[in-house]
């Protein structure tokens, strides 16, 4: 069952493209969809690897159909040459709108310029693609993501010393994530009230490749009071590290996403916070934007990104920081997850 938030969010979604498609018939120059069939909006996604991205599929989906169009969803497994593919035969298949998740922020450019060629509109959800110019980006204020993150970090632990674990190196996302992180902990370490012991990049989003390379940064490090983790799914193998080298006790760890397991963790103890990002609003936001843009419509948005070579339009989300205190009040009020399933280990 919807709550009561959720359904306002749908009624508005739906509401923004009825309104737009009553006060402008054009903006920009699109593939024109047949009047008759429904629009064919492509949603190209990187993974189906963390928790979030079945929610945003299954909102996304819906949302879509709700206003009239129909989804073709293909899934990369984290491989780029397989995104390509999948893209190109999308674009053969008849789509109006790419809406695209990319696996790597750089290297998707040439086959967007292909099929915008082709009159395909594009939007970027949640990630970047750089350099490519694409008609519209939605996202969260990701760098106010990394802030949040590190001011958690930083107030609960002001002076010690900190190891970051980025996301992937191949992601636009957690680049900004890192820019935000550093606004936040660089005057710190500049004035030795903080230390940073350690800074990991990761290739992708895995598991494994962070645990392993936390367990080598462990061999000349032995004294972690926090750790910034590019997401929930990371913040847990550094705690499955730490845990195994028993220097899991006191150490503060933040991420992002708001994961069932990592709300879990901050009801017990283990982990201090995670940034949740209302992903019905994202996901419903994207699909009003992508119908619009099938139908030619003008979308205005009040903010702007350089991709690398070009200003995109940007339509930016607030995220919000969770710790334990806050669990009530945000994931749980707004139905992400249920307190029943939240406090389930904890009496």
């Amino acid at each position: 069952m919807l709550s009561i938030e959720s359904r306002h969010l749908r009624t508005a979604a739906l509401a923004m493209v009825a309104t737009a498609a009553l006060a402008c018939s054009c903006g920009g120059a699109g593939k024109k969809s047949d009047p008759i069939e429904p629009p064919l909006i492509g949603f190209s996604l990187d993974s189906l690897v963390v928790e979030r991205w079945q929610r945003d599929v299954d909102i996304f989906t819906r949302s879509v159909r709700e206003l009239g169009a129909d989804v073709l969803l293909r899934v990369a497994d984290q491989d780029h040459e397989t995104q390509e593919l999948q893209i190109r035969e999308m674009a053969k298949a008849g789509i109006d709108v790419l809406v695209v998740v990319p696996n790597d922020a750089d290297r998707l450019a040439t086959v967007i310029a292909e099929i915008r060629g082709k009159g395909i509109r594009v939007l970027s959800y949640d990630r970047l693609v750089r350099n490519a110019n694409v008609d519209l980006y939605i996202s969260f204020d990701n760098e106010k993501v990394g802030r949040l993150m590190a001011e958690a970090v930083t107030q609960a632990v002001p002076r010690g010393s900190l190891v970051i674990i980025n996301g992937a190196s191949s992601d636009n996302n957690a680049m900004m994530l890192n820019t935000g992180i550093h606004s936040v902990i660089d005057s710190l370490t500049a004035s030795d009230s903080l230390a940073l012991v350690g800074e990991l990049w990761p290739a992708t989003w895995d598991s494994d490749e962070v645990k392993t390379a936390l367990e080598k940064l462990l061999e000349t490090v032995r004294d972690i009071d926090a750790i910034i983790a590019g997401n929930d799914m990371l913040a847990e193998a550094a705690i499955s590290v730490l845990s195994e080298n028993r220097m899991m006790g006191g150490v503060i760890i933040a991420a992002q996403d708001a994961e069932l397991a990592a709300c879990q963790r901050i009801a017990e103890g283990s982990q201090y916070a995670t940034v949740y990002k209302p992903i019905e609003r994202l996901a419903l936001k994207a699909a009003g934007y992508a119908v619009m843009l099938a139908r030619n419509e003008k979308i205005e948005t009040d903010a702007s990104i350089n991709d690398g070579r070009y200003n995109v339009p940007y339509v930016r989300l607030e995220p919000i920081l969770v710790t334990r205190d806050l669990l009530d009040a945000t994931v749980i009020r707004d139905g992400f997850h249920a307190a029943a399933d939240v406090y389930r280990n904890v009496r």
